[in-house]
């Protein structure tokens, strides 16, 4: 018998959906609005770019949601996960320990839209990339506040699960 700590649920920490900067088409209408070539800040090329094309925005946005194609990513205490379609079937997945460093990846087109790929490393090579996210900094945040919480509970409860085990019988 083991004085390991029961294994509990995965819980939840957040959830979030990509934006239209995820795809080739939202990125070219962020490049296209991201032109300030105009009269002073208000009247700029870009602000006419971006109302022009507002029929291309909601387009990638509603194929988004289509039953088969839409993705959202969830982090998790143990992991982030991409989930796939409504039924929110698990696609593929980072663990806390797959991973030393989240960088963010800003492409062209996403900057306008507040938004980014974060990348995921270990030893410098990219293993997991998350396309599109809003707010990408905030994301990048949580997600190594949640890694250090959760690497550091499990740290203690080895620790005091060693002199248990050392202990004879």
């Amino acid at each position: 018998m083991s004085n390991s700590a029961p294994e509990t649920a995965e819980t939840t920490v957040m959830t979030v959906w990509p934006t239209i900067a995820a795809t080739g088409a939202g990125r070219l209408v962020g490049r296209w609005s991201a032109i300030e070539t105009g009269l002073g800040k208000f009247f700029t090329l870009g602000k006419l770019m971006a109302l022009a094309t507002i029929p291309i925005s909601l387009t990638v946005f509603f194929w988004q949601l289509m039953p088969y194609v839409c993705r959202r990513y969830r982090l998790s205490d143990r992991r982030l996960i991409v989930l796939v379609g409504l039924g929110a079937a698990e696609g593929p997945s980072i663990g806390l320990d797959d991973f030393d460093a989240v960088q963010i990846d800003v492409l062209p087109g996403q900057a306008w839209c507040d938004a980014g790929d974060l990348v995921f490393r270990r030893d410098g090579a990219e293993v997991f990339r998350l396309a599109g996210v809003s707010r990408p900094e905030a994301f990048r945040q949580v997600w190594l506040k949640t890694r250090h919480a959760v690497l550091a509970v499990r740290k203690v409860l080895q620790e005091q699960a060693a002199p248990a085990e050392a202990q004879p019988a």
